[in-house]
């Protein structure tokens, strides 16, 4: 049976349908012509009645949106930064909005294929661009989710996306770029969650460069600094991400300790935490469910 490959500790899970921050939802003026204005000439200024409005109309490799996406499955601060679209426009990238956010987890490309068609269509409003981001990201394309998240920084001022622009550098192969911006979020504040996981993906840029000591070293002074109240997922990851250091090094009990303690914080599973320490306790059972074919029907015992 082929090795499965682990999972890199240090790679998010990621969504586009996280919350973004509400933004202005002022609608901009309405351009009316006068009524003593004269009219210009067809060919400058009107369109054949069949032809779609800009935006509008699908393109021939986007993906159509399913009947009955309902837009106001979208958080109330998102549907408020699409109020500046013109209504028809905004009722199209909504529809692309909630189906990439649907189908991040289990189809991140066509996620992506839809996130994209919103972007071509509002490439102006963060959350889009955010979405393009996410849907990237979870795709796997990160020379893609590396450029959108360069641009959300710099459309919305935020240090926080730092972590995963330095994640973006790992994956695409450049661990010095990764430490670059590792060294840039210490001079600047990030939210404890977002320090967190500067630090594991810090580590896994040590660890690309084969310096596993200093990795282990970032995550064990890390771990040790956590305080109540943090997040509980940020902190069951950096647990993670020790443990799986700890067993790279050799360290079987010491990693089986701190996958159960990150299994403790990991309600939803989303890391495998509690099958690492089972597999370290010899636990692990593979089954196939093809094998029930081969099992013979119970026979049934005679009635009395």
């Amino acid at each position: 049976m082929a090795e499965q490959r682990r999972p890199d500790p240090s790679r998010r899970k990621t969504s586009a349908r996280r919350e973004a921050p509400g933004r202005s939802d002022r609608k901009p003026p309405r351009q009316r012509r006068s009524d003593r204005q004269p009219a210009e000439p067809p060919s400058r200024s009107r369109r054949p009645a069949s032809a779609a409005r800009p935006g509008l109309a699908r393109r021939e490799n986007e993906p159509a949106v399913p009947e009955g996406v309902d837009s106001r499955s979208l958080h109330a601060s998102v549907r408020a930064e699409l109020r500046g679209l013109p209504k028809e426009l905004a009722e199209i990238v909504a529809a692309h909005l909630v189906v990439a956010g649907q189908l991040v987890d289990d189809d991140p490309e066509l996620a992506y294929a839809h996130a994209e068609a919103a972007r071509r269509r509002a490439a102006r409003l963060p959350i889009v661009r955010e979405a393009a981001a996410e849907t990237a990201y979870a795709a796997g394309r990160y020379d893609v989710a590396l450029s959108e998240f360069r641009a959300l920084r710099r459309m919305t001022g935020s240090q926080d996306y730092l972590p995963v622009l330095a994640d973006c550098e790992r994956a695409l192969g450049r661990p010095q770029n990764a430490l670059k911006l590792a060294r840039e979020a210490d001079r600047v504040r990030l939210d404890p969650a977002s320090r967190i996981e500067m630090i594991i993906v810090e580590a896994g840029a040590r660890r690309d460069l084969g310096q596993d000591e200093e990795a282990r070293r970032i995550l064990e002074r890390a771990v040790d600094t956590v305080r109540p109240g943090m997040a509980e997922l940020a902190v069951a990851r950096l647990r993670y991400a020790y443990a799986d250091a700890l067993l790279d090094g050799g360290k079987e009990a010491e990693a089986r300790q701190w996958f159960s303690a990150a299994a403790e914080l990991d309600h939803d599973q989303q890391t495998d935490a509690q099958q690492r320490r089972d597999e370290l306790d010899g636990l692990l059972i593979n089954y196939d469910e093809s094998d029930e074919e081969a099992l013979p029907e119970p026979q049934q015992g005679n009635q009395r």
